[in-house]
């Protein structure tokens, strides 16, 4: 009996995962992720309206009622210094609102991108990591928080001569505690899409707009009525926020309540990955992937 030699393999090309290092193919898996997600941004251009037409809508709407109010004080012989004050505080919390509304969107819908297209099993089946495409979509939906920021900034700019840079480098803490913040609540809102299926995605536009009047986003808490104060000082953005108006009036960093937004930013983000893991352990374990399937 005549036998068959085998025939070895073709070696592994240059860029296969044999040749890559765990961290090597790692990255890899998180530019996919990120990857996937601009193409479909790409090809879905009515979706530039989350990234561009919105935040521009909502700077023209609030600059105007800012410019607005300002014109009616000073017709009314109020002080000009006070009634521009209003105007700086709704621009520059316009613009703050957008860093961590832009981030909330951006993940939580980068996920949603997957049960719409009935894809979650087939991630599942990857050997992408949760870790690794939270990466991803988190890398990609820093990317479309800073477009539309620097669309809002350069509106606000150019159509009301408002410079977001004269807040100073205290910017950069309260930029970044409201990044933190917009993720924190996507990964919340994402675990209770899996866990409660589709009748929750109402979460990811509805969560924030519950957050933000709450938050001081325009203006102190203390114009809340009295029984919603004590709520909003549990909520870290009221104080992220604060900060933000005391460097809009040129008060400069208040570096206590600085930490005590950083102190809560960090309980959030803790707080919403815990529920997150539970949840998608649940997922698994219940087989609810067959919703999306």
């Amino acid at each position: 009996m005549t036998t068959t030699p085998v025939t070895p393999a073709p070696p592994a090309g240059p860029g296969s995962e044999a040749l890559r290092t765990p961290a090597s193919a790692s990255l890899h898996r998180v530019l996919a992720v990120a990857r996937r997600q601009w193409l479909v941004l790409k090809r879905s251009p009515h979706r530039f309206f989350d990234v561009l037409v919105w935040p521009l809508v909502d700077t023209l709407l609030y600059g105007s009622i800012g410019l607005f109010a300002a014109q009616a004080a000073e017709a009314a012989g109020g002080e000009p210094g006070t009634a521009a004050t209003v105007t700086v505080y709704l621009l520059s919390g316009t613009v703050l609102w957008h860093l961590v509304h832009q981030t909330q969107i951006s993940l939580a819908t980068g996920f949603l991108e997957e049960t719409w297209s009935r894809n979650i099993l087939g991630l599942l089946a990857t050997p992408t990591r949760a870790w690794e495409y939270l990466a991803g979509v988190g890398l990609f939906a820093l990317v479309r928080t800073a477009a539309g920021t620097l669309a809002v900034a350069a509106l606000a700019f150019g159509a009301y001569a408002f410079d977001v840079t004269t807040l100073g480098f205290g910017l950069i803490p309260v930029a970044a505690l409201l990044l933190v913040c917009g993720w924190s609540v996507a990964l919340l809102v994402v675990g209770l899409v899996l866990r409660f299926g589709s009748g929750a995605e109402a979460l990811v536009w509805g969560a924030l707009s519950v957050v933000m009047p709450l938050s001081g986003v325009f203006s102190p808490v203390s114009t809340l009525p009295a029984a919603l104060r004590p709520i909003a000082q549990l909520l870290p953005t009221t104080h992220v926020f604060a900060v933000g108006r005391d460097l809009a009036a040129g008060h400069g960093i208040s570096w206590g309540r600085l930490g005590l937004a950083a102190a809560g930013t960090a309980a959030l983000a803790a707080l919403s990955l815990y529920a997150l893991l539970r949840m998608l352990r649940t997922f698994r374990r219940r087989g609810l992937v067959t919703r999306y399937s």
